[in-house]
This record gives C-alpha cells, sequence and structure tokens, in this order.
C-alpha cells in the first residue's frame, strides 16, 4: 500500500508541476494544435492551443514508476523491484506514445491537422503491439507464469477459450491478432474520444481506477504456486501489486493533466497521450486477464468508436445519408445545442456508470465461483 501511496503521489506532483512548464515551452516554440475544417465552428478558437501534452504524462508515469521502486530498494534492498509486466507495460505506454508524437509533431512542423497517414500510423501501432504481444508470453516467474496467456479472458482466463489449440505456434500467432485487435481498438478509441475539453483525459481516470481496484483485488486472492481447478476462486495473473501501482500512478497522472486540460483546455494531449493511454489500457485489460471485460469498463471509448464505424457505414450503404450529424458521437451532441462542458460532464458519468459495471461484473464472478 505504500508503494502505491508513493507512486500516485510522485506522478501527481510531477504532473501538476510539469504541465504548466511544458505549456510554457510549447507556447514559447509556438506549437500549437490546427483544428479540422470539418469540425464544429465553436472549436476553431482553439486552434493554436498547445498539444502533445501526453509527453508529459507519459514522462510523470515513468518517472514515477522507477522512482517508486528506487525508494523501495534504498528502504529494503531484497524488494523485488519492477516486474516484467511492469517492463512491459511501459514498453507498450511509451511505444504507442512515440507513434503518437511522430504523428503530432508532423501536424505541428507541417501547419496541418493531419499528421502520419493511415497506413504509416497503423504500421507504427502494429510493430509496437507485435512486440508486446511476444514478449508478453515470455519471462515466466517461478511458478512457471507468463505475464500474458494464449487464453482469452473475461474476469480470468476462460479454461475453454485456448488459442493456443493447434500447438504452440499457432497460439503465438492467434496471441498477435488478439491482442493487436485489442490493442488497436483501445488506442483509437481513445484517439476518437478526445474531441472535446478534457473529455477523454476524465474517461481514461476512471477506467485506471478501475484497474488499481482489480490490481488490488486480485493480489489479495492470488494463487502463488497452486495449481488451478477450472472452478477455483484465486487469480493466476503474475504480477496484479505492480499492475495496480501502475495503474494508481496513471491515474493520478492524469489527475494532474486534467487540472490543466479541463475546459478551456491549456493544453491538448494530443495524438501522444491518447495512443500512450490507450495502450496502457489495452496492456492492463491483457496482463491482469481481463480482455473481454474491458468492453464494459472501457464502455466509453467503445460507444465512440461504435458511433463513427456506424456513420461511416450507413454513410456508404445509403449514398450520402447520416445516423448522426457529425461522428465521433460527442460532436452530435454538441450540434444538437449542448454545451461542451455539458457533454463532457455526462459522457463522464456514463464513463462513470460503465466503469461501475465492469467492477461489478468483475466481483460477481467472484462471488459466483466463491
Amino acid at each position: 500500500m505504500i508503494a502505491l501511496l508513493m507512486g500516485a503521489g510522485l506522478a501527481l506532483a510531477f504532473s501538476m508541476i510539469g504541465t504548466p512548464l511544458f505549456i510554457k515551452l510549447l507556447v514559447r516554440k509556438g506549437y500549437g494544435q490546427f483544428i479540422r475544417d470539418d469540425g464544429p465552428t465553436s472549436h476553431h478558437m482553439k486552434r493554436g492551443t498547445p498539444t502533445m501534452g501526453g509527453t508529459v504524462v507519459v514522462g510523470a508515469v515513468v518517472a514515477a514508476y522507477l522512482i517508486t521502486h528506487l525508494v523501495l530498494w534504498l528502504i529494503n534492498p531484497a524488494s523485488p523491484g519492477p516486474s516484467a509486466s511492469g517492463w512491459l507495460m511501459l514498453f507498450l505506454m511509451v511505444g504507442m506514445g512515440l507513434v503518437g508524437f511522430l504523428d503530432d509533431f508532423i501536424k505541428i512542423s507541417k501547419q496541418r491537422s493531419l499528421g502520419l497517414d493511415a497506413k504509416a500510423k497503423l504500421v507504427g501501432q502494429a510493430v509496437i503491439g507485435i512486440a508486446f504481444a511476444v514478449l508478453a508470453l515470455g519471462f515466466p516467474d517461478r511458478h512457471g507464469r507468463t505475464p500474458a496467456s494464449t487464453y482469452i479472458s473475461f474476469a480470468r482466463d476462460l479454461p475453454g477459450l485456448n488459442l493456443a489449440f493447434g500447438g504452440a505456434a499457432l497460439g503465438l500467432i492467434l496471441f498477435i491478432v488478439w491482442s493487436n485487435l485489442i490493442i488497436t481498438a483501445a488506442t483509437n478509441g481513445v484517439n476518437l474520444t478526445d474531441g472535446l475539453d478534457g473529455l477523454a483525459t476524465g474517461a481514461a481516470i476512471l477506467v485506471f481506477g478501475a484497474y488499481t481496484l482489480i490490481g488490488i483485488w486480485q493480489t489479495s486472492q492470488q494463487c502463488g504456486g497452486r495449481r488451478l481447478a477450472p472452478d477455483s476462486v484465486c487469480y493466476d495473473v503474475r504480477d496484479p501489486l505492480d499492475l495496480s501501482m501502475l495503474a494508481v500512478i496513471m491515474f493520478s497522472a492524469l489527475i494532474g493533466f486534467l487540472w490543466w486540460n479541463t475546459s478551456p483546455a491549456k493544453i491538448f494531449m494530443g495524438d501522444t497521450g491518447s495512443l500512450a493511454i490507450g495502450g496502457a489500457i489495452a496492456g492492463f485489460a491483457i496482463l491482469s486477464r481481463t480482455e473481454l471485460l474491458l468492453a464494459i469498463i472501457g464502455g466509453l471509448f467503445v460507444m465512440i468508436t461504435l458511433s463513427v464505424i456506424i456513420q461511416v457505414g450507413f454513410f456508404k450503404l445509403s449514398g450520402g445519408k447520416r445516423v448522426f450529424r457529425m461522428a465521433p458521437l460527442q460532436h452530435h451532441f454538441e450540434l444538437k445545442g449542448w454545451a461542451e462542458v455539458t457533454v463532457v460532464v455526462r459522457f463522464w458519468i456514463l464513463a462513470g456508470l460503465l466503469v461501475a459495471a465492469g467492477l461489478g461484473a468483475f466481483y460477481a464472478e467472484w462471488i459466483v465461483r466463491l
């Protein structure tokens, strides 16, 4: 618990103090956001607002995580240090953040609202995602547990859904495809949600809060080295305590960033932040063995992504007709006359309800087994 509190405090301080300093640097260099011409007209006044704020969030998370482990080691040299799951989470988050940073930098340097083209962005995401998937099936602990498994999971691995049904090689290939589907969906979901001041940041805070609680609960109910019966109530997760520490660090870093990102935003997270946050959310789902549960916990991101898919699909099939006034979904309500702050707060409420439903489903699964 001390590690969680220390990590959270450091992340909050780094983000809260580092964000205004980063804003001054971006303003001095003239690095501002470019607004798409086909968006709501009320957004045009945001042109020039500093972007790439996700850089501060990523930096705060990495620094807080490593410093916390360093302090714990200085207090007790026998402390385990960063776990394999922790390193993998940092790799996925930083890697996706770098792809987003390139996208943001191209927008700024070329004075346009579009950065990397779709193919280049997908290739970058795929390279990071494939490397993460391969590494996640390695690094077994003394009980033989790897950070991820080839089983599809809900609140834990589902015994009847093993991707390695045709052998280890096929299992690896299918796991790479499955994990990259989750990563791509999560990163693009957060990216699409990041359209209003503080919307994606606040929703992500709620999701990381959920994974903090899940990690703490899994730690208290960890299986250790015991072999599992199909109806076991314990969790066979490699590093749940370290994952919960990273989740609360993400939670706190985003709270510090939200102070400056809330309406009227002094800085945007940019693709640097949205891809890094989406990658981290996907990483938590995969490494905590709650992959399908993410559809509920991250339900707001799912809904907003589906609104875009529905809009584009219906537009093509109907010859130019639309379901929503504009997609993603948050812009539909803006064009219906909702104030931006109203949309953001109501979507936060919706995100909170979905997170609560996800936690309820997670706990209910344990109760049923008990």
